[in-house]
């Protein structure tokens, strides 16, 4: 594991708005386990795990099972392999679970223009089978990840939990959005007729250390641009605004949205002070990070491959709700991308050789 990892996961554990001895004896499971976020989260309460001796049984779920043996190889934890959209999947888990995190989720933009009706399945039916599962094990505690995407698109500068705006439903794409919308119903529903303590955070794009080289998005896009040396280009006007949080803050966030949130409540996981438009990121990466070394060009493809973009938008996440429970995001985008690059340099595997 690299130094930047390590230094990720001990900033996490080492919160002290977290209550890690809430979790003492108790079983968690992660669904969604292989993705840069559920990794993450695993690795967080493994290591919390040993340092107060919590004696956690740590149930991972993800589809591939490559990634497992390169993440958790050297954990002690229960990995399931399997598709969350069939409910007797959900029946190979015996224990009682006490907490959950449902981080599974279709999130390639390409994907939700071309494959729309399995990113709205893995969503919907996904979601409902979790949550059936928290029902029958008396969960204490479920946290659903949303996206800052249900917002839409609107004329707000400043989006709170309860300012939605419009998605077109014309757009494949929607596909995404519109089954996050439809979870979060879903999530309350539940919380509602079932009194299941559900509680959902909407995050920003999350990125930092342990973000695959081969990620899609254009964090990452660009980054690989600018360390290859090659010209940063833009496949729109770079107008649309970002909202953007490192892994770790995302991390604790998520941590203390499952011990402190409100039943059937939503927070926004994100830090408004990194928050720019694409062009702004572009620029920040060629000129403040690599000192002018790469350029920054404009080239629009055709139009499909436009439109599995996002829709452009220009509001900022308000995250005080989030704040009023004691979570501050710490990391600058330019530190964001300079430990995400960091950490690209020093391993070929984010997790491997812990």
């Amino acid at each position: 594991m690299t130094d930047i990892l390590m230094s990720d996961l001990s900033e996490i554990i080492s919160d002290e708005n977290i209550g890690w001895n809430s979790f003492t004896n108790s079983t968690i499971l992660v669904i969604g386990a292989t993705g840069l976020i559920g990794s993450f989260l695993v690795r967080a309460l493994s290591k919390a795990d040993k340092a107060f001796e919590l004696n956690l049984n740590i149930i991972a779920i993800g589809r591939n099972t490559t990634q497992k043996e390169i993440l958790f190889n050297e954990l002690s934890l229960k990995f399931i392999s399997g598709d969350i959209r069939h409910p007797e999947f959900f029946h190979k888990i015996a224990d009682k679970i006490d907490y959950i995190f449902h981080c599974a989720a279709i999130t390639n933009s390409t994907d939700m223009l071309e494959r729309p009706v399995d990113v709205i399945s893995t969503s919907v039916d996904g979601t409902k089978n979790a949550l059936e599962l928290a029902k029958r094990s008396s969960c204490k505690s479920f946290v659903y990840l949303s996206s800052m995407e249900i917002y839409g698109q609107t004329d707000l500068k400043s989006v709170s939990e309860n300012d939605l705006g419009y998605v077109s439903l014309s757009n494949p794409r929607s596909s995404y959005p519109e089954s996050k919308r439809l979870c979060e119903v879903m999530c309350l529903s539940y919380a509602t007729q079932f009194n299941l303590p559900v509680k959902i955070a909407r995050l920003a794009q999350t990125f930092g250390a342990g973000t695959s080289r081969d990620d899609s998005r254009v964090f990452a896009q660009f980054a690989r641009n600018a360390i290859n040396g090659t010209c940063i280009i833009l496949h729109t006007d770079g107008n649309s605004r970002g909202n953007y949080c490192y892994i770790s803050d995302s991390i604790r966030g998520l941590l203390t949205v499952l011990l402190k949130g409100k039943t059937g409540e939503a927070y926004n996981v994100s830090n408004p002070a990194t928050s720019v438009t694409i062009r702004e990121m572009a620029n920040l990466l060629a000129a403040d990070i690599f000192n002018g070394s790469v350029s920054v060009a404009v080239n629009v493809p055709n139009d499909k491959a436009v439109r599995s973009y996002a829709p452009a938008v220009g509001h900022i996440l308000n995250i005080e709700k989030l704040k009023a429970l004691g979570w501050l995001p710490k990391y600058s985008l330019k530190e964001m991308f300079e430990r995400m690059i960091g950490d690209w340099n020093s391993s070929l595997d984010p997790f491997k050789n812990s």
